[in-house]
């Protein structure tokens, strides 16, 4: 597979775009783990322009991540190229438009998954932006707005007739939200359709290593990108990769092991952004990590890594869950 001029070994596995997720500290623990790609959270075109400092500070990127995208939204033509251009200049591998977050800021105001009921529109931006950068151009969207509206396989030969290079799928439409179970049907029939000759990416519900392989199997994606699974598990890159290449399970490691990953994404996080802005990114992979799933009453223990605001505090509550548990390994 490849992207431009990247080229990508055989069944790739890529980190999705994710708001409040995908931060640099993340992707680095993910591109440790052997994500083949990782994305930044979506930046928004119209507040880049504005020349917004939170939004801007997320074109930050490093040299050990690559490759690297950065993903921009908007539902403006000329606001979507001055922001394209404005990202290129950050020097990301490639640039991503979002045209799939189903959330009622964004959709609602016609941008993301909004997109879906103006499809002429997203073929327009798409294809501005494509001829306002010269680094690669991909896309990620959504099966159609509802149900009944379900445009992804004409949409997606729009799109790479616009000159996109790559095209991302999440299996649902924007009225499921995140709701029910994805859909990969359409997915398959966008990448088994003969007129499309550029890599299609799948996305939607994949939460192990045996999904990862049975969806490459059945729809002959070129890729997948997990996103919501990875959350608080940058491991997931590594479980996930080892099944593909071995056909095994990747053994568990020892409680404590997953404790010092956490650990060094917070450390990470914080090297970029400081004590209080390092562990205010690393919350929400705290709270949701598989790690510390099955442990009773962990409500507690989670509110208080979640209050803390002293590295030393919060290393200190995460040291002492094995002893507060009797987890020996």
């Amino acid at each position: 597979m490849k992207i431009g001029n990247i080229n990508f070994s055989k069944n790739p596995v890529f980190l999705a775009p994710m708001e409040d997720v995908t931060d640099m500290g993340f992707r680095l623990m993910c591109k440790q783990f052997g994500a083949d790609m990782v994305y930044t959270e979506f930046v928004s075109s119209d507040a880049l322009i504005r020349h917004v400092n939170k939004t801007q500070a997320k074109l930050t990127i490093s040299e050990e991540e690559r490759p690297v995208a950065i993903q921009i939204y908007g539902r403006e033509v000329e606001a979507m190229v001055e922001a394209a251009k404005i990202c290129e200049e950050a020097n990301p591998d490639i640039l991503d438009i979002n045209f799939g977050c189903p959330v009622k800021k964004v959709a609602g105001k016609g941008a993301g998954s909004g997109m879906m009921r103006t499809p002429d529109l997203m073929v327009d931006i798409t294809a501005a932006v494509v001829k306002a950068v010269n680094i690669p151009v991909t896309v990620k969207t959504r099966l159609g707005w509802d149900c009944d509206s379900k445009i992804i396989v004409e949409l997606a030969e729009r799109l790479q007739d616009a000159g996109i290079q790559a095209l991302t799928i999440h299996g649902r439409t924007r009225s499921q939200m995140y709701s029910g179970e994805a859909d990969w049907t359409l997915i398959g029939e966008v990448k088994n359709n003969p007129r499309m000759h550029i890599p299609i990416i799948g996305n939607g519900d994949l939460t192990t290593p045996e999904v990862c392989k049975q969806r490459f199997e059945e729809t002959g994606v070129d890729a997948v990108m997990i996103g919501r699974g990875s959350i608080g598990s940058p491991w997931v890159f590594e479980e996930v990769k080892h099944f593909l290449n071995t056909g095994e399970k990747l053994a568990k490691k020892e409680f404590r092991w997953y404790l010092d990953v956490l650990k060094e994404m917070v450390n990470k996080n914080i090297a970029h952004s400081g004590e209080r802005g390092g562990i205010i990114h690393s919350r929400r992979h705290l709270a949701a990590s598989s790690v510390f799933k099955g442990l009773p009453d962990f409500k507690k223990i989670r509110v208080a890594m979640l209050r803390t605001e002293s590295v030393d505090e919060l290393f200190g509550i995460i040291d002492n869950i094995p002893d507060q548990f009797g987890i020996k390994d």
